[in-house]
């Protein structure tokens, strides 16, 4: 009887020119992934069928994506091999392998061989938003209608012309929102173009984390102390507002 392919379980090889290692980023974080290096070719296998399929592997440029079947390898659902599977190499775990080194200058730079700048994309992942930039010009006649117990959950600090504030739930004022990710503050509706990059930012640039990481769209950000962020009230805002005007 011959082998029915419906239950078989598919394996994923892919190959990628070593040059373009430092796209791998993106999958690093993609734990059941094995990587191997030969020459100027990387191997990699072990894709879940979603990997397979993800946008992830699709971006990825001169990626090749493979399936494993009797030692051959197969373009993905070809009917003809296009080569034997390579053997004899040295796997390791891709995110063990791929290790992300810090420049020693350029805060908004960093990746495999330092080839990597940080960007900001599109999520399609709706996340909570905690803080709220706004102007203090747009919001200060608004402020003093709010409830004490409105105010008392939040805190804040000024930014220039702004005010960021910070808690739950925000206040219904006009502005920018903001979620959080290991201590950054995103804009909502953006992450790293590399999710792994978060943690690694907070090693290299917050590691005690007393600090708020503030990302604008463009991938810069600002380090605000969050020691300096105090409790919102009327008095305190309107104290601040007099301060601003003399100076």
């Amino acid at each position: 009887m011959a082998e029915d392919s419906s239950n078989r379980i598919k394996e994923f090889w892919a190959e990628l020119p070593r040059a373009d290692e430092d796209f791998l980023g993106s999958i690093r974080d993609w734990k059941n992934v094995q990587i191997a290096l030969e020459e100027d070719v990387i191997w990699l296998k072990n894709f879940s069928d979603e990997q397979a399929d993800s946008a992830e592997i699709q971006q990825l440029p001169n990626f090749l994506l493979y399936e494993l079947r009797d030692g051959l390898l197969f373009r993905k659902d070809a009917l003809v091999p296009t080569k034997k599977v390579r053997t004899a190499l040295l796997w390791s775990p891709i995110d063990k392998a791929l290790r992300l080194n810090f420049p020693p200058s350029n805060h908004n730079f960093f990746g495999i061989d330092e080839k990597v700048v940080v960007r900001l994309k599109t999520s399609e992942e709706e996340q909570p938003a905690i803080a709220l930039l706004s102007s203090i010009s747009e919001i200060k006649k608004v402020i003093v209608t709010f409830p004490k117990f409105k105010l008392d959950k939040i805190e804040w600090i000024v930014m220039e012309d702004k005010a960021l504030f910070l808690g739950t739930p925000l206040l219904s004022f006009p502005g920018k929102t903001y979620w959080t990710k290991d201590g950054h503050l995103l804009p909502t509706g953006f992450d790293f173009e590399f999710k792994n990059l978060s943690s690694l930012l907070q090693k290299k640039y917050n590691e005690n984390e007393g600090q708020w990481l503030v990302w604008n769209e463009d991938g810069s950000y600002v380090s605000i102390n969050k020691n300096d962020f105090r409790k919102l009230s009327v008095s305190s805002f309107r104290l601040t507002e007099k301060t601003q005007e003399w100076m």
